[in-house]
């Protein structure tokens, strides 16, 4: 197994403090901190804090503020609410400066026995090999990324869905650094996803005359996933209305195991003025 990801190797500044780097390309190609890049790093900093006694089971992150590159890097405060020995809870915030960007609620659990399981099964999708590769997805980075080929797909409830296959290079021991990329991978397709069905708008108008950004993100974690194996990212676009976009998702294992779920609010509104596309919403 490789080591940790640089990107993931949060800095323990003590007093439940943490350093979070940045990668060395920008995500987006925006001065704009990634909101999948500040999930997996305070997944990251919640199990330095407890070092890997227990497992990330889900995260909650309100995106209040935009970060920049530019900026410098960000740090995290932690405070721990809770550590017994089936549960903890952490309450995370980004900061670059003095200016708070994004808090977070991460629950941590200690992985026990079956009493009872089941799952969703996956979608029946064409595989990886059956897929085209798409370096335009925004993934972890040095991820694969293929698109799976059915434009006009919906989801369970009709709306608007999307699928691709992402494969990180390389595996890794660590659960939280598993957990953090398949966080990472999550955001980043929602708002366009809803667009899908309103030819009339574009999401290439993003960050110059339509206002878009991830506001939440919360992501459940239920089985184990190897980010050096194919796993499945299916989403769907549930609601868009009123300035604002609803959505959610699963992966699943390429053998069909349920590994996370996730939903997301995002905003997806007009403006009467120009953006900056390089930090605007």
């Amino acid at each position: 197994m490789s080591e940790v990801p640089a990107v993931l190797q949060v800095e323990d500044l003590g007093e439940g403090r943490w350093s979070a780097p940045h990668p060395a390309d920008d995500p987006e190609g925006r001065d704009v901190v990634f909101s999948g890049q500040i999930l997996a790093q305070m997944i990251m900093a919640s199990d330095g804090a407890v070092a890997s006694a227990k497992e990330v089971k889900s995260i909650h992150a309100i995106f209040a503020r935009a970060g920049t590159y530019s900026a410098g890097l960000m740090e995290l405060r932690l405070d721990a609410m809770h550590s017994g020995r089936a549960w903890g809870s952490d309450t995370i915030t980004a900061y670059q400066g003095d200016r708070l960007l994004s808090r977070g609620l991460v629950l941590l659990n200690t992985v026990e026995p079956d009493l009872m399981r089941h799952s969703p099964a996956m979608p029946d999708v064409p595989g990886p090999d059956a897929s085209t590769p798409n370096p335009s997805i925004t993934v972890f980075p040095g991820a694969e990324a293929r698109m799976v080929d059915l434009p006009e797909a919906v989801g369970t409830d009709g709306s608007a869905a999307m699928y691709f296959w992402t494969r990180n290079p390389e595996s890794y021991d660590s659960v939280a650094a598993n957990q953090a990329i398949v966080a990472w991978t999550q955001p980043g397709f929602i708002i366009g996803l809803a667009m899908r069905p309103h030819p009339e708008i574009n999401i290439a108008d993003a960050h110059t005359s339509i206002s878009t950004g991830v506001i939440s993100h919360t992501a459940h974690f239920h089985d184990h996933a190897d980010v050096g194996q194919w796993l499945l990212v299916a989403q769907q676009a549930s609601y868009a209305g009123n300035g604002r976009v609803f959505g959610s998702g699963s992966v699943f294992a390429q053998d069909g195991t349920l590994v996370s779920t996730f939903a997301q609010d995002s905003m997806a509104r007009g403006v009467a003025g120009p953006i900056d596309p390089k930090r605007g919403m």
